[in-house]
């Protein structure tokens, strides 16, 4: 089984226009199946910062040792960032900077990349790095903000293209036993 094919069953409560006997609404129950939600809230953000602390040991190697411009540096950061978060990611499935905000990269599979796999999802990420603009317009009992445009960094694109998935380091072992549930019985 595939993290792709996993469900999570849910039971929707629905009102009717009905009542009962003792004048409680009577509601309708459907069963849906939702695809199973690996992700979680915050991660774009942790992700973008995991990403800078994985660059600022290269940049200020490359700053302060080799005595290079700041803009010099930071290209040259990329590919050492892209090179060992390609074999971190296949080692131990997280980089410094992920493993600052728990997280981890696993397959479709549940298990780490293989190398080719995490090379092409890190030679993806620099996808990441295109903005996208959204309009906000507040609600209207919310007088005091202002409509704008804000700057959000997509952080998904090469997980789509690559079929990996960005998880916090404690929900592995749930995932794992939702994969493979046999496993999990003999163990038991």
């Amino acid at each position: 089984m595939r993290i792709s094919e996993l469900k999570d069953r849910r039971i929707i409560r629905r009102a009717t226009r009905q009542f009962d006997e003792f004048g409680y609404r009577i509601y309708n129950s459907f069963e849906y199946d939702f695809p199973y939600d690996v992700t979680y809230k915050g991660s774009e953000r942790e992700r973008l910062f995991a990403k800078l602390i994985d660059m600022l040991p290269f940049f200020l190697v490359f700053l302060f040792v080799f005595e290079k411009m700041t803009f010099i540096s930071f290209l040259y950061s990329i590919p050492c960032v892209i090179i060992s978060g390609t074999l971190y990611e296949w080692y131990w499935g997280t980089t410094l900077g992920k493993s600052v905000f728990k997280i981890k990269v696993i397959n479709d599979f549940g298990n780490y990349p293989s190398l080719l796999l995490s090379l092409k999802r890190n030679f993806l990420c620099l996808t990441n790095l295109c903005p996208t603009f959204t309009d906000y317009i507040p609600p209207v009992n919310h007088t005091w903000e202002e409509e704008s445009t804000q700057m959000n960094f997509s952080m998904n694109l090469n997980n789509k293209i690559c079929k990996t998935y960005i998880v916090k380091k404690n929900k592995i072992q749930e995932i794992r036993n939702l994969l493979y549930p046999h496993k999990t019985k003999a163990i038991h």
